[in-house]
């Protein structure tokens, strides 16, 4: 009689299927797969580093420094300076009103779109290819852990579909939960009335493509700061704010609410500041005049509209 034992797998079955599909992609490096490995291992550890909130933050930002004064040094060569990656080129989130968030995480069919160049103005990471997208869970998120007073709740951000929603509930059990597609879109409308922003998450280590929607505060987000200060992590969602002056009377709901700090208040009225509206949506439900609207703006790029890809 063949003999059963009950020894502790040693490999996840998440760690598989993460790791046979990075087989399948044709320019995932080993040191993708590691990385990969280490951030959604250790995604606590690794965003408090990177917000400054560990004891290695320090470190990490010495060691980065070092790097980025040796790739200066190797690309110039010949009096010629050959242009530098930034962490942003890999790691970067596209900004979304809360309708084009719902529509991202109410997708019932699988679907691969890998010509997004125009949706998510990156060198690398811009595919969505949505593996069982009814797989999602609510994970608490790391920006906010890592504060010593986070802003509440924190299990706001929603990780989609497979491989990775198995593989950060196998990994984080007790801090990752299930949760349904309307589930989803009820912390998506709460959030929103909290004024904080939807950002369509894409990583290079994470396959090189979208992975996650975050909700995110101004006050905790480590993107959002990073993008404050000079490292373009964010896309705009292809919308600026508009306002109609005739109903505006500057009483300021709208640019208290702003997390860009994209609106000023004038005699005449709010106003937007171009360069740094990202059209979010979060002043609109501010104003309950209804002064404000979201339109199109070719210069900010295409939004990501997941229904015109959906049969």
């Amino acid at each position: 009689m063949k003999k059963t034992t009950n020894l502790p797998r040693l490999i996840s079955q998440s760690t598989i299927q993460f790791t046979k599909e990075a087989l399948r992609q044709p320019h995932y490096s080993l040191l993708d797969w590691l990385h990969g490995m280490i951030y959604g291992r250790w995604i606590y550890q690794y965003i408090a580093i990177g917000v400054g909130e560990h004891p290695l933050a320090r470190l990490y930002t010495f060691l980065r420094k070092k790097a980025r004064l040796l790739t200066d040094r190797a690309n110039t060569t010949g009096g010629e300076t050959r242009p530098t990656s930034s962490v942003a080129d890999g790691y970067h989130g596209k900004v979304l009103p809360v309708q084009a968030a719902t529509q991202l995480i109410t997708i019932n069919q699988e679907i691969k779109i890998t010509n997004l160049e125009k949706v998510i103005p990156y060198p690398r990471a811009r595919d969505i290819i949505l593996q069982q997208p009814d797989h999602i869970v609510a994970l608490e998120c790391p920006c906010r852990s890592a504060r010593s007073d986070p802003c509440l709740p924190l299990d706001v951000c929603l990780v989609v579909g497979e491989p990775f929603a198995s593989f950060v509930i196998e990994h984080h059990p007790q801090r990752a939960r299930w949760i349904t597609p309307q589930e989803a879109v009820a912390i998506l409308q709460a959030e929103h009335e909290r004024g904080h922003v939807h950002h369509a998450f894409f990583k290079d280590a994470m396959l090189g493509r979208y992975y996650a929607i975050c909700n995110c505060c101004s006050c905790c987000c480590g993107a959002m700061q990073a993008h404050q200060h000079g490292t373009p992590m964010l896309a705009s969602s292809g919308y600026i704010c508009e306002v109609d002056s005739e109903l505006c009377f500057s009483c300021g709901a709208c640019s208290e609410r702003c997390p860009f700090q994209a609106i000023s208040l004038q005699e005449s009225g709010a106003v937007i500041d171009f360069d740094r509206c990202m059209g979010c949506g979060v002043c609109i439900d501010a104003c309950l005049q209804g002064a404000l609207s979201l339109r199109r703006e070719a210069s900010k790029g295409q939004p990501l509209e997941i229904s015109p890809f959906c049969q």
